[in-house]
């Protein structure tokens, strides 16, 4: 089991009915709106919010500070001397939480909808069967200030879905924290899974693998897409590992919880994928390279005409610098 620090609140009440978990590191800029989407909820139950802050070095930590001595009770901090990494530091604030129901929202995030708390929680109330709820997230791009949406049509809410087609932001959930304990229990993503480099999407799928998923069709949350996050990094070697890295978890979970029926498919898209970046970026060696490195692991993808054809469009004028990818 992973190892989870006791944490005492600052002023004991009441056990709130939610629990807002906000990890934050370096987050300055952005956390202060990331704070108020929490207050502005209108709910008819208690809510608290607590603020995992992992010894930034710019002003998070004074902002944190500010907002728990003038909320005390309702808003309550979460450190420690050292920086620990966003693993230990997102365990240890899940941790603390002491709701019946668990909503999630990073510090460079942000809640836009002041119902969001109290629609969801009438969701789960009403269906027992389900461990979350989630809504439609805006995705932004802070350099461009675009936006799009996830998920773009229809929504995924069950685990061979979510397997192919991940539409879930984390900033637009809620889940019933003896749900989320369970799966940390079990699946120690802390001790025994740090080579995943997402912490959200494999909580999700060991939920959805183990009950229901509802879905409220109503845009609530912002997901702030910034320059250099880990999915979204410039770097296409690291987008490729990021890519890599939530396939691997979809194909841990589909060998575990889904009888390997999605292996096939899941195998070819991360070759897909990274074909596709490596196409726009990096010389012929580098795209070759990884496709036979795909295919000597998964023989038949020799067959798969996309490795052809991608290379193909890899000699042709195409537009660069495209951060996209097609799963991200």
């Amino acid at each position: 089991m992973d190892h989870v620090p006791s944490h005492k609140a600052a002023a004991e009440s009441a056990s709130p009915l939610v629990s807002v978990c906000m990890t934050t590191y370096n987050h300055a800029p952005y956390l202060r709106e990331a704070i108020e989407g929490v207050l502005m909820q209108r709910t008819p139950f208690d809510v608290e919010l607590v603020l995992g802050e992992d010894c930034s070095t710019d002003g998070t930590a004074d902002i944190c500070r500010e907002y728990a001595a003038r909320y005390p009770g309702r808003v309550r901090l979460v450190t420690g001397p050292h920086n620990i990494g966003w693993r230990a530091n997102y365990r240890r604030t899940v941790a603390a939480c002491r709701g019946r129901y668990v909503a999630f929202c990073d510090g460079d995030d942000l809640w836009t909808d002041p119902d969001k708390l109290r629609l969801q929680v009438e969701c789960l109330e009403r269906a027992p069967q389900c461990g979350l709820c989630y809504t439609r997230t805006e995705k932004r791009d802070q350099a461009t200030g675009r936006s799009t949406f996830l998920p773009a049509g229809e929504a995924s809410t069950t685990f061979d879905d979510l397997l192919r087609r991940y539409t879930i932001g984390n900033c637009a959930t809620l889940a019933r924290r003896t749900c989320v304990e369970r799966y940390y229990d079990e699946v120690r993503p802390v001790t025994l899974h740090a080579d995943w480099l997402t912490g959200d999407q494999p909580m999700w799928l060991w939920l959805a693998a183990h009950g229901g998923v509802a879905f409220i069709d109503r845009t609530t949350a912002v997901h702030r897409v910034l320059e250099r996050s880990v999915s979204h990094d410039p770097d296409y070697r690291r987008r490729i590992a990021f890519c890599d890295s939530t396939d691997d978890i979809a194909l841990w979970f589909d060998a575990r919880y889904g009888g390997g029926r999605a292996r096939g498919w899941l195998r070819r898209r991360r070759m897909r994928t990274a074909l596709w970046v490596l196409s726009y970026h990096g010389p012929v060696c580098d795209y070759v390279a990884r496709w036979w490195r795909d295919v000597r692991r998964t023989p038949w993808l020799l067959f798969d005409p996309a490795g052809y054809v991608l290379l193909f469009k890899k000699f042709l004028p195409r537009r660069r610098g495209s951060t996209q990818t097609p799963n991200a």
